[in-house]
């Protein structure tokens, strides 16, 4: 393996040849099969990293993950050496106080439990037995205590066998019917078993395994870490193991039209549980505790039921209640947060002009600095004076790299690139570019050549329209949406960050809501044309149209809307992958109902013409270019009737159509063979109607 001391600029990465012996383009069966790299961990010196590493059987469609070290303090090219056994399926990796052991999660016994091992190697100790599988756990600071996540049924409290009494139970159960008498019925792509996420926590340290723990968040209805996207930055200890902090929406019937989160404070017994940000009626998230256990960093939103609104960094005094923003002149909104080794410092990934850095704030004076600038900073970890982070691009996904806390020593790469470890695959190149798009702001885009870009030639073109809508197509590695995909197959792609996009100022963000189809539209329409101004290679007669999610309504709207004054479509495909039809319909059957009632103006029964404005389905009369849709039948926040309804509307109206649909999917295609029949499935459609 090649360690790479140093990254290229971008502009001369861009100028950089293609490997000498690279002979094809990128694939979905490459994308599918790569190992992938995650978890970087510091040992409190931070003289070792951990990381996981995870490959695919390609036979079984199943994937596996195992814990890898490295010694940081060597110079050599000695490559990082696996830690956890050979046939282990492990995650979350996590050091000790002392560093010399390495605690995780596995399923080994059968049920998922936390183990430990030294970190020299060895035998792993299963640490827990509980009746139940243990959802993920996070050490007190000295190690003696450890806080698990179990999914519990409420009235079985800190009984956990009762718990799983209930679901053999019900798995017994020869009548399958269920009674709810509220929402949510079900969430992302779980129907509500009754159960709720809460924090137990247990001494570390005996002989036995642990079996029973003490339920520190009994007094709080509500899932903690939350559905169905929380994780282990939802709660933390306080630095004495003495309390823990959690944030936690309630669990009532208003939680699916609300984004009320709070922060709790609780008592490592589970008594002297108390609201810390009752005052606040939107989102708080990510409690952090200074290292001397008085003030409480953690991330605000200011507007409640708006998913996309900026996330405040704050700090609360904790004996007072006295809260102040930290940052308050940085547009950004932070993500998870974590503190420094000498408290002076926050760091906090964002998203910045179609990136995604890394950067640290002053406690002091709220100055923001950048620590790690390009690509996409998907994780990072804090030991002492090193620093760890996974980083992606639109060339690589995720490698791991350390380097200084501040970010100004070389990056050190410890895991290979997806270049490295395909070496005969050429990329296509990249570059942003802006123009000037609705009410004459800037707007900015990527475009992708083909892998086998020749100057003087014209290539098809794969138009790509990013989800959220509060999202963002930009320097960044995706496993679903992938641009090299597409250049990997001879097209070259152009994607635009239209107003509504994140990274750009909550403004710019703020835009789009109430005005799915006009604004964002006109940015599209402008960029497009933009675009084939600016790269003469881009073949603006053989270009289809193709995005999911929020990218998936903009395709059905599309195919209603954007023709020219004789009726002719810039398009000769699209393909709408979990996109909303039925508007007014989808206000009702979505799960989140805070996000289209936002988005929309209000409930569907209030302001009705809202979810009219922008409705696809009020515009199938116009429908005639040739479209693919794609389904999960486990899609619950655009439900699969969304897609069998359009595709209903244009086999009614006679336009050509295909219909792809995947029982066993979600909102996402996750499943290797699956994404690779996803990616047949429309390299094919663009092939027929746009060559290559």
């Amino acid at each position: 393996m090649k360690l790479r001391h140093a990254i290229l600029p971008f502009a001369l990465a861009l100028s950089l040849p293609a490997v000498a012996d690279a002979a094809r383009g990128f694939t979905v069966q490459d994308m599918a099969y790569l190992d992938r790299y995650s978890s970087p961990t510091l040992s409190p010196d931070g003289r070792v990293l951990v990381f996981a590493k995870r490959v695919v059987n390609k036979e079984t469609n199943k994937s596996s993950t195992s814990l890898w070290t490295r010694n940081l303090m060597t110079r050599d090219m000695r490559p990082p050496q696996q830690l956890t056994p050979d046939g282990w399926n492990v995650n979350s990796p996590a050091f000790a106080a002392d560093g010399k052991t390495v605690y995780f999660m596995s399923a080994k016994s059968g049920s998922m439990q936390l183990y430990a091992m030294p970190i020299g190697g060895g035998e792993p100790k299963r640490l827990t037995d509980t009746a139940i599988d243990v959802d993920g756990y996070k050490l007190s600071p000295d190690g003696g205590s450890v806080a698990l996540a179990l999914a519990v049924f409420p009235d079985c409290k800190a009984d956990l066998g009762c718990t799983r009494k209930k679901l053999d139970e019900v798995e017994a159960a020869k009548a399958s019917g269920k009674v709810f008498d509220r929402m949510f019925i079900r969430h992302w792509d779980a129907w509500n078993d009754g159960r709720l996420n809460r924090v137990f926590a247990a001494k570390l340290g005996g002989d036995g395994m642990i079996t029973s723990a003490t339920l520190l968040s009994g007094d709080i209805h509500g899932d903690i870490p939350s559905k169905p996207f929380g994780d282990l930055g939802d709660f933390a200890w306080s630095p004495d193991g003495k309390q823990v902090a959690m944030s936690v929406r309630q669990a009532n019937r208003e939680e699916p039209w609300s984004t009320n989160f709070d922060i709790w404070l609780v008592n490592a017994d589970g008594s002297g549980a108390r609201n810390l940000t009752a005052k606040n009626p939107a989102w708080d998230a990510g409690p952090v505790f200074s290292h001397d256990g008085k003030t409480l960093y953690y991330r605000a939103m200011a507007r409640p039921g708006f998913e996309a609104d900026r996330f405040a960094l704050m700090a609360m005094d904790l004996a007072s209640g006295k809260t102040r923003e930290i940052a308050s002149k940085w547009d950004a909104s932070a993500d998870g947060i974590t503190l420094s080794a000498d408290g002076k410092w926050l760091y906090t990934t964002a998203g910045e002009l179609g990136r995604h850095p890394l950067f640290r704030v002053s406690l002091a004076n709220g100055e923001v600095e950048s620590v790690v600038k390009d690509g996409s900073v998907a994780s990072f970890d804090l030991a002492g004076a090193t620093l760890a982070i996974a980083r992606n691009s639109m060339k690589s996904g995720d490698v791991l790299y350390t380097t200084s806390a501040d970010g100004k020593a070389p990056l050190r790469a410890i895991t290979p690139s997806a270049g490295e470890m395909l070496p005969d695959v050429a990329w296509g190149a990249y570059e942003q570019f802006n123009f000037i798009g609705w009410n004459n702001e800037t707007v900015h885009g990527y475009v992708v050549k083909p892998w086998n870009y020749q100057p003087g030639k014209k290539y098809p073109v794969a138009f790509l329209i990013h989800g959220g809508p509060q999202g963002s197509f930009g320097d960044g590695w995706s496993y679903r949406w992938n641009p090299q995909t597409y250049a990997g197959q001879g097209y070259a792609v152009v994607m635009i960050d239209f107003h509504g996009s994140t990274g750009y100022g909550q403004k710019f963000t703020d835009a789009i809501s109430g005005h799915w189809g006009d604004r964002p539209l006109e940015d599209l329409q402008k960029g497009w044309a933009a675009a084939q101004q600016k790269y003469a290679f881009l073949d603006g007669g053989k270009a289809c149209a193709l995005g999911a999610s929020y990218g998936g309504f903009m395709v059905n709207w599309i195919e209603g809307n954007w023709y020219d004054k004789d009726g002719k479509s810039p398009w000769k495909c699209l393909v709408s992958h979990d996109g909303v039809f039925e508007n007014q319909a989808m206000g009702y059957a979505t799960e989140e109902l805070w996000f289209s009632e936002w988005e929309n103006g209000g409930t569907p029964y209030d302001n009705p013409q809202g979810y009219q404005k922008f409705n696809p389905a009020n515009h199938v009369k116009d429908f005639k270019v040739p479209m693919l849709v794609i389904h999960g039948q486990q899609d619950f926040r655009i439900p699969v009737e969304q897609g069998i309804a359009l595709f209903s509307a244009l086999q009614r109206k006679g336009v050509e159509s295909k219909f792809l649909y995947f029982p066993d999917e979600n909102h996402w295609v996750l499943k290797p063979q699956n994404s690779v029949q996803w990616h047949d499935t429309v390299n094919g459609w663009l092939k027929q109607h746009i060559g290559q």
